[in-house]
């Protein structure tokens, strides 16, 4: 049994930004620190695999789309990737790189102290695309939660980019938000599990992390991304706009590709 875990979602190779979650205490004394996918598509996917990976045992992977994206793209699986910045940071990974994004689960159960069985995924448990939001209709979490084994009451989830927690049907459901990539507010955002839930937002310099992705950074429009995405310039309001109608039909949609 865990007594405390630190969930970090949608890193989306921002250096800067993983860096100030990884100097907070409560993620240095956690446990495990878990990683619920999409941790490279961006900017700097290199350095932030290099630095998660220096964890060690500590830190628990499993993969998104876009990290699932990266692999097919670089594997000549598919021809195209929707994120604009995706098919770029495929380019800066190594072959290392490749076969650890490759090997990753979509999905894992760890026991945390407070709050029992806890599954970790990326967008839902059954898909790694799939779009469910904080509002959606207690029939499509039901749709979505369905398959479950019943002694799974927490479910941690990612994608969206946004955080909260709600009650389906007694069942926790956590999404942390995102640490590079965050939409409606900027900061990077993460979760500190057992026994409670804690959403939690890091605070860093803005303005000098723009330049340290800019400076450190090849991709061509990275000025412009680095501004875009770590001043959160995407609202809440815009993002629900984007994704409402895929959560409502059930259908997909890659949270590093809104905006």
């Amino acid at each position: 049994m865990l007594n405390h875990v630190a969930v970090l979602s949608d890193v989306h190779g921002v250096l800067p930004a993983l860096e100030a979650v990884l100097a907070e205490p409560e993620v240095s004394a956690a446990d495990r620190i878990v990683l619920t996918g999409d941790i490279t598509a961006g900017p700097q996917p290199a350095e932030v695999l290099d630095l998660l990976t220096s964890l060690g045992d500590r830190a628990v992977w499993i993969s998104g789309n876009a990290d699932r994206e990266l692999v097919e793209y670089r594997r000549g699986e598919r021809d195209a990737i929707p994120d604009p910045i995706a098919p770029w940071a495929a380019g800066q990974l190594r072959e290392d790189h490749i076969d650890l994004l490759g090997g990753l689960p979509r999905s894992l159960s760890l026991p945390v102290r407070g709050l029992g069985k806890v599954l970790f995924c990326h967008a839902t448990p059954r898909d790694d695309e799939e779009v469910v939001l904080v509002d959606s209709r207690l029939e499509r979490w039901r749709e979505v939660l369905g398959g479950l084994d019943a002694d799974v009451r927490t479910v941690v989830c990612g994608h969206t980019h946004m955080p909260f927690v709600r009650l389906v049907d007694g069942r926790l459901v956590i999404n942390p938000g995102s640490v590079g990539m965050p939409y409606g507010r900027a900061g990077a955002h993460w979760a500190l599990l057992g026994p409670g839930v804690e959403l939690r937002s890091t605070p860093f310099d803005i303005e000098a992390a723009v330049a340290q992705v800019t400076q450190g950074s090849s991709y061509p429009e990275i000025a412009e991304w680095a501004d875009y995405f770590l001043h959160a310039r995407a609202t809440d309001a815009d993002a629900l706009a984007a994704f409402a109608p895929r959560a409502e039909e059930g259908g997909k949609g890659c949270g590093g590709g809104e905006g």
